[in-house]
């Protein structure tokens, strides 16, 4: 399945529509509690642990059990579909500089370092927390396989600074395989002549080839 932006308030307002993207909604769907999503380029992947949510609620939403589950579901992935053997995974700190030991909160120390412990003990290769004002920059160098992020932007932005163009939308932990162009709308340039279908074709052909190895799995 490969989708297309939507407009998610005007989904809201005008349809009612009860869930903020389509994750969520396709996780409905098939009946599954666990997905995530993957922002997949040649050079940077990136899987945010909270999505589509307020930034001040982003500390209360992140818990060790959502950080692990969100790591166990990629490392899957990342062996079973984009056949790496041994993935290495790095999980960006929340805070400035993973909060200084408490300095600027406390969420690295209580949250993310026992959700990444937990992960080595299963015999992930994961680090973390990472400061991730430079874990980007790392992982774009070739450090790591992929980046756990912790909301929204902080992954998309760098992802998106990268690979405008060519960065795809992936689903992971859904039935089916799902993919997607990693932009919105554009409602600013409707009708201009402006937009670009590249971000398109780039999905289309990341979702044939993730389809092609649906019989191996």
């Amino acid at each position: 399945l490969c989708t297309a932006p939507i407009h998610k308030k005007a989904l809201k307002d005008g349809a009612g529509f009860a869930f903020p993207g389509h994750t969520e909604y396709l996780a409905h769907l098939a009946g599954v509690r666990d997905v995530v999503m993957m922002l997949a380029s040649p050079l940077l992947r990136v899987v945010p642990t909270t999505i589509h949510i307020a930034l001040d609620q982003v500390a209360k939403e992140l818990t060790a059990e959502r950080l692990e589950t969100t790591i166990r579901i990629t490392h899957a992935a990342l062996q079973q579909d984009f056949r790496l053997t041994a993935p290495r995974i790095a999980v960006a700190g929340l805070n400035p500089h993973c909060g200084e030991n408490g300095l600027f909160g406390d969420e690295d120390d209580k949250v993310i370092a026992p959700a990444v412990a937990q992960a080595k003990a299963e015999g992930i290769n994961v680090a973390g927390p990472v400061s991730a004002d430079t874990l980007y920059y790392r992982a774009y160098n070739g450090a790591f396989d992929l980046v756990v992020s912790q909301y929204h932007d902080q992954g998309h932005i760098p992802m998106k600074l990268v690979a405008f163009d060519t960065a795809v939308n992936v689903s992971i932990g859904l039935p089916i395989d799902r993919v997607s162009v990693d932009h919105g709308t554009a409602f600013d340039i409707a009708g201009t002549g402006k937009a670009k279908h590249i971000n398109m074709l780039h999905a289309i052909t990341y979702g044939r080839k993730l389809a092609a190895t649906r019989d191996l799995r």
